[in-house]
């Protein structure tokens, strides 16, 4: 085979969310299994390659896609990289205005050009390598995309134009992969996707999240089997027993919602009103004792009143969410609620968000209070200073509550899972030391 002018060094940033983290590390599998030196976000060096995996769903992931994509084409106009690639969801989405803009750029890929990418700079691409990947997270968790695009047709999501509708990756696929990922030492693994429950109505011609998670779940290595991104509409209830069943998998559960005011959740497409929403909270807390939820919400939504608003503090109020967050309505071209006129003026999208954070900073107090005096399950991530820094299995990494253990031992003890006794809380944190002497 002739010989490949091979870079020296190709050095990964991924932004966005961590399905595009799983897009990243599956690239770089196929770079490291072809023999490169393959890093994530490293510091730049001379001569380095540099992919950008880019995130365009809202207004400010795409100022800071747009950010990084000119800080290193600046980079590659002055010579100090060999060569610069974009992929990723603003890739997908602004292709042509991105190659006119920005020249210094040597290729601009959607999300679904994998291959294309690999082959570009130089690298024979090998279909028996997909699945195989470069981890970015600690060797203890990763996350398995169990799906690709969306069906839904929500009216401020811009996904299924980015990324296509949905298509389920067969159950024995993920199953192969998440043995791989056992292999590589991961004990907790995260389920991922724009929507969980639609999982296998594509492939199966019925919604299989539940038989996919009992094979899943037989797999011992994982200690924790964590569910991100359910769709409250349509819910599949089966999935609570394959949860109750099964203690590897978390009574944890992520399920945006976006709202409870019964014209905006009209108007938003999706698919549920304000009673079903309410309906569906209680039915989930009652059959699965114990579970924690974490919720996702938007305000200033074109047409959002004084009142809406007010109905959404209420229910917060009265729902007491154990994880949750919040954003800013991002008024998206090409989307069905662009055509609508935005009635809520930047300020007071902001003054909302933060109201809503505050009361919730109210409830998360109040929760982790009650955790003062117990012993918990902690798995460690790492140690900052003089504490490890673990995480409950109602935790998810990046973006929920963390454990605060000092200690002033040299056993880092990072990716195991310890018996924690909780000394202490603060709004969004915990405190504690090992219930066991001697750890």
């Amino acid at each position: 085979m002739k010989e490949k002018n091979l870079p020296r060094r190709i050095n990964f940033i991924t932004l966005g969310c961590s399905k595009n983290l799983v897009d990243s590390e599956k690239i770089m599998g196929q770079f490291r299994a072809a023999g490169l030196n393959v890093v994530h976000e490293d510091k730049p060096e001379r001569g380095d390659v540099v992919i950008i995996n880019t995130c365009g769903f809202i207004h400010d992931a795409k100022e800071e896609s747009v950010s990084t994509i000119l800080e290193y084409s600046s980079e590659r106009e002055a010579g100090n990289l060999s060569g610069l690639y974009v992929m990723g969801c603003l890739s997908q989405r602004y292709k042509q205005e991105l190659q006119e803009n920005i020249p210094e750029v040597d290729g601009f890929f959607g999300v679904n050009d994998h291959r294309q990418i690999i082959e570009t700079l130089g690298v024979d691409y090998k279909k028996e390598l997909i699945g195989e990947r470069f981890l970015i997270t600690p060797a203890h968790y990763a996350y398995l995309k169990v799906a690709e695009g969306c069906n839904h047709h929500c009216s401020f999501c811009a996904i299924p134009l980015i990324r296509g509708k949905h298509h389920s990756k067969p159950i024995e696929e993920l199953i192969n992969e998440a043995k791989a990922l056992a292999g590589k030492g991961v004990k907790e693994l995260i389920l991922i996707a724009q929507d969980l429950t639609y999982y296998g109505l594509d492939l199966y011609k019925k919604r299989a999240l539940a038989n996919l998670l009992r094979e899943l779940s037989k797999i011992t290595q994982f200690r924790w089997i964590r569910l991100h991104y359910a769709y409250p509409a349509q819910f599949p209830f089966d999935v609570l027993e394959v949860m109750n069943e099964h203690p590897n998998i978390c009574k944890y559960l992520d399920i945006p919602l976006q709202h409870i005011s019964g014209d905006l959740l009209k108007s938003m497409r999706r698919g549920i009103g304000q009673n079903n929403t309410e309906e569906l909270i209680h039915t989930i807390r009652r059959k699965v004792p114990g579970i924690n939820l974490r919720t996702t919400f938007m305000v200033g939504y074109p047409g959002e009143t004084e009142k809406d608003f007010n109905a959404l503090k209420d229910f917060i109020q009265r729902m007491r969410f154990e994880r949750m967050g919040v954003f800013a309505y991002s008024h998206e071209e090409n989307t069905a609620a662009y055509q609508l006129e935005e009635t809520v003026a930047d300020e007071v999208k902001q003054a909302r968000v933060d109201e809503l954070m505050a009361l919730q900073q109210q409830i998360s107090a109040e929760i982790n209070r009650n955790k003062t005096g117990t012993i918990l399950p902690v798995v460690i991530d790492r140690r900052e200073g003089e504490y490890l820094i673990g995480r409950t299995e109602v935790d998810s990494p990046e973006v929920d509550n963390e454990v605060l253990i000092k200690t002033s031992g040299h056993d880092e003890k990072i990716g195991e899972f310890v018996d924690v006794r909780i000394t202490a809380a603060s709004d969004f944190d915990l405190y504690g030391e090992f219930s066991q002497p001697g750890l």
